[in-house]
């Protein structure tokens, strides 16, 4: 797992590396800026002009006030945020890295068969679902795990990212039945490494060159897998 992910970190400077991560940073930061955009209307939307106070009076400015604070919130928002960015860029970028990692380490192998534009769209965005849906209901686990949160949102991250990142890397190569068994056979690795992945999601910056590591790490995984026979 460390190998495959050191593999992938030695390859940032390849060309094509290059071009997928600045499109890469451009999605998640266009899509941040997009969800913080719908916030902050959100905020103008709802928020009064001017409040009263006891003793103070009539105070205003209060939706610019809280306009300015909603950008430190959607900074800390951007850690759970990354998470469904990083499963909207599988489908847009997932061919572009695993072939150029393939080209690289793997060119004894044949040319793979690519997911169709509509086939990876359509998994990204079930996958989006579920990640969005399965985040919201573990928003109210936290609480009760105190200071064990980030565990739980890396374990619960991890094993949803191992799971789709490697299922669409393993597709280009195997029909879905062999995938789903593979898949089976190594769930602890698989899991493991996804949690590898959505640990550094958490950090501000860091997390931007994370999806392209986590497609060249899990094309790394699949394949020294299928080499050993697992």
């Amino acid at each position: 797992m460390f190998a495959a992910f050191f593999a992938a970190l030695g390859q940032l400077g390849d060309r094509r590396f290059r071009r997928v991560l600045g499109l890469g940073v451009l999605l998640a930061l266009a899509l941040l800026f997009a969800a913080y955009l719908l916030f902050l209307q959100g905020i103008w939307w709802l928020a009064p002009d001017t409040v009263d106070l006891p003793v103070i009076g009539p105070v205003s400015g209060i939706d610019s006030f809280l306009g300015w604070t909603s950008l430190f919130l959607m900074l800390g928002l951007s850690v759970f945020l990354m998470i469904p960015v990083a499963a909207a860029f599988t489908g847009f970028f997932l061919e572009d890295v695993a072939d150029a990692v393939e080209d690289r380490h793997y060119p004894h192998l044949p040319p793979a068969t690519a997911l169709s534009l509509s086939e990876s769209l359509r998994q990204a965005v079930n996958f989006l679902g579920v990640v969005i849906a399965v985040n919201l209901g573990a928003v109210f686990l936290y609480p009760l795990v105190g200071p064990g949160a980030p565990l739980v949102f890396w374990a619960v991250n991890g094993y949803l990212l191992g799971r789709e990142y490697f299922s669409l890397v393993a597709l280009r190569r195997l029909p879905p039945s062999e995938v789903r068994a593979m898949r089976r056979r190594n769930r602890w690795t698989l899991w493991a490494a996804g949690t590898l992945m959505a640990a550094p999601l958490s950090l501000p910056l860091v997390n931007l060159v994370i999806p392209t590591l986590g497609v060249a790490t899990f094309t790394h995984i699949f394949h020294r897998l299928a080499q050993a026979g697992r």
